[in-house]
């Protein structure tokens, strides 16, 4: 296993500043955000780009890894998370597009993962969802395999906000979808997992894992809190939203120790990046490092 980091937090900083930091940081590996660098979807962390994919050649690529190299960092896979079953099939034709493109130029650069969503259109239920995700991820996955790329999707829900209600812009988080997903495309996708979406919709980690985990291809390390006064105040109705606190890794609800123990006995030997969505620790660099560093601490002593 390596530990690491998914860059989307340093929006404002350069790539190889953030591998120069990391590397001498006890990280050895990240995931790089690949949005659009011509600007596009901004909301909480979305929006950054540290490689522009368009037209990527092949010495840029090459340049791009063996920069990374010298800082002691290899890259786990790039990640673009955009909704490409949006209700509007204008922007499922940009974001499809601009997919394409991030999993051409890992394609280039010999990068075996591209993580996103499949993505869901909130105004439907999920099996209405499911047959449009058939139709607009067959040629996706097809460009995947023809470039030797893993297609990982996350297990995300995406309901934060009222402008994801009622049914979230993911319907990637259960396993009675996840079974579709990994019955129709088989060994051309993987699972990129994170841990704190199990832990508010109360499915049975150690037993997601189990089931799930020799096709977790990608692991994200991110913790949540249940907020107790929240679920009373607003009951699970709301679906998380009131009482789902995104948390770095040890302080939240997730129990590490199995985590770990699960992915062992799953066979699983890949990348843990840490994924920062912690709210406490934002508002300048100096925060967001400070939170890697602690995330850091917490799971560093499980990987070997």
């Amino acid at each position: 296993m390596k530990l690491g980091l998914l860059t989307a937090p340093f929006e404002d900083s350069d790539l190889l500043d953030v591998a120069t930091w990391a590397g001498a940081n006890g990280f050895s590996a990240m995931e790089i955000a690949c949005w659009p660098a011509a600007g596009g979807e901004r909301r909480r962390y979305a929006g950054t780009s540290h490689i522009d994919v368009d037209g990527l050649s092949a010495a840029q690529g090459d340049e791009i890894i063996a920069a990374l190299g010298e800082r002691g960092i290899e890259i786990s896979g790039l990640g673009y998370y955009p909704n490409p079953l949006h209700a509007d099939a204008d922007h499922r034709d940009e974001v499809i597009g601009h997919l394409k493109k991030v999993i051409s130029a890992a394609g280039v650069m010999g990068i075996k993962v591209v993580n996103t969503f499949i993505g869901g259109d909130r105004s439907l239920n999920v099996d209405d969802n499911w047959a449009r995700a058939e139709q607009v991820f067959d040629p996706i996955v097809a460009h995947a395999a023809d470039n030797d790329v893993t297609l990982c999707f996350e297990n995300c829900p995406m309901i934060f906000s009222y402008d994801e209600w009622p049914a979230g812009h993911n319907i990637a988080y259960s396993p009675r979808i996840w079974r579709r997903i990994l019955e129709t495309w088989g060994d051309k996708v993987g699972m990129n997992f994170d841990p704190s979406h199990l832990i508010w919709q109360f499915i049975d980690m150690p037993r997601f894992i189990k089931e799930f985990g020799p096709r977790m291809a990608h692991v994200h390390a991110k913790d949540v809190m249940v907020d107790r006064d929240g679920l009373y105040e607003n009951g699970v109705m709301s679906v998380g939203m009131g009482w789902q606190i995104p948390r770095l890794c040890g302080l939240g609800d997730v129990d590490w120790s199995d985590f770990f123990s699960g992915l062992y006995l799953a066979g699983y030997d890949g990348p843990i990046i840490i994924e920062h969505e912690d709210r406490l620790f934002e508002g300048s660099d100096d925060k967001v490092k400070r939170g890697f560093l602690l995330a850091r601490d917490v799971l560093q002593p499980f990987i070997k």
